[in-house]
């Protein structure tokens, strides 16, 4: 039976695993044999930053290894801590008699919340081995993280656990009779644990409070029991957890995603993300403007139509907004995704580009030259220019390009979609100037 002190903490609290056994899920660096198990166990702590999202186990993991290991082990949170914990900590740990001669792990909770001063005041303590440092964040630490400490640490990725991970921990949850629900009578289907896995977007902590306020706001039925269907779960879980905070990595992650499946034409996946994105809370116009840019960058000239529906996509989300917005972005995404592909403009421009950044261009032949001044055409501005509409076809061979590009190709069309049309004609107007 739960003690009373244990039973007034939060479920996901009583159900932190106590042991490296009793840890679901991150079998990448958990399993048997991998490198952070075999450091846990041997209690040869190195510094270590552990990053993901919310709910996967950071802070069990910390749990662990405060219990595993013989060294002094300190918790700081990083919203509520500053510089002054951190040297009262260095303090302590250098005093034999507060250290009692053992080395000290801190634990520091949400550290890409230090700024830089606080992460600074740690660094040279990390590196001389006075702290062992064991941080834990939802951020990409090589991006939200000083450098100089994550270059004096491992750094492990922890995943989104699994449907199958989430339904074993709540089946524990059920079972234990110690921390769980094992001493009450509860009625729940494979349907419905999957059904909390679906929601909890991999988040156990999610999981387990949703659990945790059905089986204390559900009256038991005729038998005593406490039946946890499809709309219970659907009251304490209210909405489906969305694996990425809008402002985080897996932001850029998700929309990475999305623009790499428009290129890719795949138009479910297109789709897929983009709802991400919107039910994450993403600015509209930030995906409106992403799906513009492919258009000009992925499909260009293949269907020259797609960047007019995604601007038209683009205007009309600024008048509509949400939520019929995200018919229009759809429209849009899908249009761009299952368009043809050509990157050509893409690649001209920044060819070009770059020709004028390293070479010598050279410059506009007098002929081409504007001479709004009757007297500039005595110094050969604009003179002997030839207006192609006065030629066959509209085409007069001339020179367009300085001397010193004669002969460059920057756009160099495709066969496929419109660009397909656009190459005949490229090749039309070369051979009539080869004819010329």
């Amino acid at each position: 039976m739960k003690t009373n002190d244990m039973n007034n903490k939060p479920l996901p609290y009583r159900m932190a695993p106590r042991n490296l056994d009793e840890y679901i899920g991150q079998e990448h660096i958990l399993g048997k044999g991998k490198m952070l198990r075999r450091m846990i166990e041997a209690d040869q702590l190195s510094s270590i930053i552990l990053f993901g999202p919310p709910g996967v186990g950071k802070t069990a993991l910390a749990r662990l290894i405060a219990n595993k290991t013989e060294a002094k082990f300190v918790k700081l949170n990083a919203v509520t801590s500053g510089v002054s914990d951190i040297k009262e900590t260095v303090k302590d740990a250098v005093n034999p008699i507060f250290s009692n001669g053992k080395k000290t792990v801190l634990f520091i909770d949400e550290i890409h919340r230090f700024n830089k001063l606080q992460q600074d005041a740690l660094l040279p303590y990390v590196e001389d081995g006075t702290l062992i440092l064991i941080g834990a964040t939802t951020e990409n630490p090589f991006f939200e993280v000083n450098k100089a400490l994550v270059s004096r640490s491992t750094v492990f990725q922890l995943h989104p656990l699994t449907n199958e991970n989430i339904v074993t921990i709540l089946k524990n949850a059920i079972s234990d009779k110690e921390r769980g629900y094992g001493d009450t009578l509860i009625s729940i289907d494979d349907a419905s644990y999957m059904l909390f896995a679906d929601m909890s977007g991999g988040d156990a902590r999610n999981a387990l409070k949703a659990l945790e306020l059905a089986v204390t706001t559900t009256n038991p039925d005729e038998n005593g029991y406490i039946v946890i269907d499809k709309d219970v779960i659907s009251e304490c879980m209210q909405r489906k957890t969305v694996a990425f905070d809008k402002d985080g990595e897996n932001h850029y992650d998700n929309i990475s995603a999305m623009i790499k499946s428009i290129r890719g034409s795949d138009a479910d996946a297109t789709i897929h993300y983009l709802a991400k994105a919107i039910v994450a809370g993403e600015d509209i116009e930030f995906l409106a403007r992403r799906i513009v840019i492919s258009a000009a960058e992925d499909v260009g000239l293949a269907n020259p139509n797609a960047i007019l529906v995604a601007n038209a996509a683009y205007e009309s989300i600024l008048k509509i907004g949400m939520p019929e917005a995200r018919i229009i972005l759809a429209h849009a995404a899908i249009f761009v995704a299952t368009s043809p592909k050509s990157n050509k403009s893409y690649l001209a421009i920044d060819k070009a580009i770059e020709d004028i950044n390293t070479k010598n261009v050279g410059s506009v032949p007098m002929h081409l030259r504007n001479s709004p001044v009757e007297g500039m055409k005595e110094l050969g501005y604009k003179v002997g220019y030839l207006y192609p509409h006065d030629f066959p076809n509209h085409i007069v061979k001339q020179q367009y390009m300085p001397d010193e590009l004669i002969g460059t190709r920057y756009y160099e069309p495709t066969d496929i979609g419109y660009e397909k049309k656009i190459s005949d004609y490229v090749e039309f107007v070369h051979r009539i100037n080869e004819l010329n």
